[in-house]
């Protein structure tokens, strides 16, 4: 990850929240420094990106209504566990109480859900899974392909360890976090999976 600028002072969380406010893109905040979303400045994502975060927003709103759980945007920062640190997942769902005492963020999801693109993929699945996968309360971590039908799944075991079940065409994916199984294809149907190039 690139700070924002080498210069940039430290900050709190409070002095953080307050400037970002102000600011008309999200940044991750790590360890008192600011990081553009995503990685290396870059903001935004494709078409892609987007349409593949609003199906799962869709899917998980639909199965949840009437529960206790909240599904969250993009919009809606995650604190580390135990720091001080904050992160913008694409998805997030919590079930968790404690995190309905909160306004600005959450910190106890049970799914969190990151639309690949080439230039997060590798934090997605290191440095970024390293923190989330701290977490007690968070079982599913899913890293969804924007360019092929193609979903990772790091599966929380009840002893605690992580499995990865990869998810190809024809394959039914199942989310024992909130109760749920749904075809592959229901999350890619209408898109157009050719790589867009950078204009």
């Amino acid at each position: 990850m690139i700070a924002i600028k080498e210069n940039f002072p430290a900050l709190t969380p409070e002095e953080y929240f307050a400037w970002e406010e102000k600011q008309l893109e999200k940044h991750e905040y790590i360890d008192g420094q600011v990081y553009p979303m995503g990685i290396c400045g870059m903001s935004g994502g494709s078409k892609n990106h987007s349409l593949l975060a609003v199906k799962f927003i869709t899917l998980f709103s639909n199965h949840l209504e009437g529960s206790s759980c909240d599904t969250a945007t993009s919009d809606l920062r995650i604190n580390i566990v135990g720091t001080n640190n904050y992160t913008y997942p694409d998805v997030s769902v919590t079930c968790d109480d404690r995190d309905k005492t909160t306004t600005q963020y959450i910190t106890y999801p049970s799914l969190i859900v990151e639309v690949l693109s080439p230039s997060t993929e590798a934090y997605d699945r290191g440095g970024k899974f390293r923190m989330y996968s701290k977490n007690s309360a968070l079982q599913d971590y899913l890293l969804v392909s924007s360019t092929s039908i193609e979903i990772d799944l790091y599966h929380k075991k009840d002893t605690g360890e992580w499995l990865i079940i990869n998810y190809q065409a024809g394959d039914t994916i199942e989310l024992k976090s909130i109760n749920l199984s749904f075809a592959i294809e229901q999350i890619y149907r209408n898109l157009d999976l050719t790589p867009e190039t950078t204009p």
